[in-house]
């Protein structure tokens, strides 16, 4: 047995005596893997934490390797480190049993002659709610692979998640390729997204035969299990279905948690979660990469049916949390303006933030978002979507913040999850309408103001849209400042009285991680040392070392 696999065997023999906690964390030496540091968890890839600087493609790009060799320049432009791809089930497996892995090949091959990293998407079952990627023998052979079900008995265009002989499909195909990366691929392809945005359409659940077996059984001990287990810190709709029908332990999904449109939903992502629990399962008995789910988010007012029910939205992530405990974590797809209020929601304790669409490429606010959700919320990687859509990298904010994210990774790195680090942006409501007023921080013995001002142009919300920036403390009196169109003033935190000046401030580079120092601007730069001010047109980074005096 070849080397690689053997090591793989040894892995998936562990993970399958160690059970679902154990196995989301588990990983052979060299693997890339998800790692605690402080208060966050880091993609670890080549033994070494890794900030994923991404953009996805669109959903064809690589479906045709002339294609997409194509596209390489664009993408080098763009300033990434990794590329977002699709792999299809109906490419991957033409006829059932035979796997052809030329594309996949091709695409690996492809990404390391231009030293890229690869996250795959495994368009599998459901591709944005629909089973449009399936091959044509689970198509047509609908006896076998049954396929959601409307109240009015109406078959969708969508494979149930409660038909066994449909997950062994997939995960038959998924363990295949991933058995085939095990032996041909250690070091380009560093996550796996399981399925796209599932979710069922145009109703809040399935009402096939196999679907409404499912709803009168009972409700899996796993669920009542992490239901008591995680009672005081449950998602407020979760706990108040559960509580109100009296905290049951056994029963039927309609006695556990009624049937309102709530408690179907409920009924409908444990049947999502299960089935992508059992592709991961799989999955990672073959080849232990960090794996994730991302999701389509719900609009305000609508109900569940009109955006797609049951995915792992925030609202259900302890459905999902319960029902698919091996997946790292859950992505966040966004094409709404209120990029911060979303992505806080998925920031939790069991949940690291990775942005795997980030609304589309040539947004104002891409950039800014960017350094906001790795500053602030120790994000694993940003991504906006459509990125060969890139039309002019010298007019795009993202290119340029990039460059600088890149050139700061170590210490992002280093900083994240200890405390040392805050993001800053001008959020921005569901409508688009930014909140301007400057933002504070503690960090260490001083605090922060962080300002938009109405300088450089700023007279515009998508002027404003455009700024951002990070904080990284170096050392006890020593900060760095990286963003765009910010001014950032430092006081005394603790009360005691003293003043904070300036005792040198300079703007700079890092190259392979060392810091070139450009000018010295503790003068009118600075405004005689008053504060630290990145101007409105680009990217920078500027260091400051701080005194203190009465």
């Amino acid at each position: 047995m070849h080397t690689i696999l053997k090591t793989f065997a040894v892995a998936a023999i562990a993970l399958a005596a160690a059970g679902p906690a154990v196995a989301a964390s588990t990983a052979a030496p060299g693997i890339p893997q998800l790692r605690q540091q402080g208060t966050t968890r880091q993609l670890v890839v080549d033994g070494k934490p890794f900030l994923v600087l991404g953009g996805e493609l669109h959903n064809s790009s690589a479906s045709q390797l002339d294609y997409l060799e194509r596209l390489w320049p664009r993408l080098k432009a763009a300033g990434l480190n990794t590329v977002v791809a699709p792999v299809e089930w109906d490419q991957l497996e033409p006829e059932q049993g035979r796997f052809d892995f030329t594309v996949l090949d091709g695409m690996v091959k492809q990404a390391r002659a231009n030293h890229m990293k690869l996250v795959l998407l495994w368009f599998g079952a459901w591709k944005n709610s629909m089973s449009t990627y399936v091959p044509a023998w689970v198509k047509r052979d609908g006896e076998r692979y049954a396929h959601a079900r409307t109240q009015a008995g109406v078959a969708q265009e969508i494979l149930t998640p409660f038909d066994p002989d449909t997950l062994a499909a997939d995960q038959a195909a998924l363990s295949a390729m991933l058995r085939h990366l095990a032996a041909t691929d250690r070091d380009t392809v560093v996550m796996l997204q399981i399925e796209n945005e599932v979710g069922m359409l145009p109703e809040v659940r399935d009402h096939g035969p196999q679907a409404e077996q499912a709803w009168r059984g009972p409700v899996p001990a796993r669920l009542i299990d992490y239901l008591r287990t995680h009672a005081a810190t449950l998602q407020p709709g979760v706990r108040q279905l559960w509580e109100t029908h009296g905290a049951r332990t056994q029963g039927s999904w309609s006695e556990v948690f009624g049937d309102s449109v709530e408690a179907q939903e409920v009924f409908q992502a444990w049947g999502y979660a299960d089935f992508i629990e059992g592709l991961a399962r799989a999955g990672k008995a073959a080849y232990p990469i960090p794996m994730y789910v991302n999701v389509a988010l719900n609009r305000p007012g609508r109900k569940p049916g009109e955006y797609p029910s049951a995915g792992p939205l925030p609202h259900l992530f302890d459905v999902w949390k319960a029902g698919a405990p091996t997946l790292d974590l859950i992505g966040m797809d966004i094409y709404f303006d209120s990029f911060q209020e979303w992505a806080r929601k998925f920031k939790r304790p069991d949940n690291p933030l990775f942005v795997p669409e980030a609304n589309r490429v040539g947004r104002n606010d891409n950039g800014a978002n960017a350094f906001w959700a790795i500053g602030e919320l120790d994000a694993i990687g940003y991504s906006p979507f459509g990125i060969e859509d890139l039309a002019d990298p010298k007019g795009e904010t993202l290119p340029g913040a990039y460059a600088v994210l890149r050139q700061l990774a170590p210490l992002i790195l280093q900083a994240q999850g200890s405390g040392r680090m805050r993001g800053f942006k001008a959020p921005s409501s569901y409508d688009g309408v930014i909140e301007r007023k400057p933002q504070e921080a503690t960090i260490g013995r001083y605090r922060l103001n962080v300002s938009f001002p109405n300088q450089w142009g700023a007279t515009t919300d998508a002027e404003v849209d455009k700024r951002g920036g990070l904080v990284i403390q170096l050392a006890d009196d020593e900060f760095l400042v990286a963003g765009r169109g910010i001014i950032v003033t430092f006081q005394d935190a603790s009360g005691a009285g003293e003043q904070v000046g300036f005792e040198k401030l300079v703007e700079g580079t890092y190259d392979d991680g060392r810091w070139r120092e450009n000018r010295w601007l503790n003068g009118d730069e600075s405004h005689q040392g008053r504060h630290v001010r990145l101007e409105g047109d680009a990217f920078t980074i500027q260091r400051v070392k701080l005194y203190r005096y009465r």
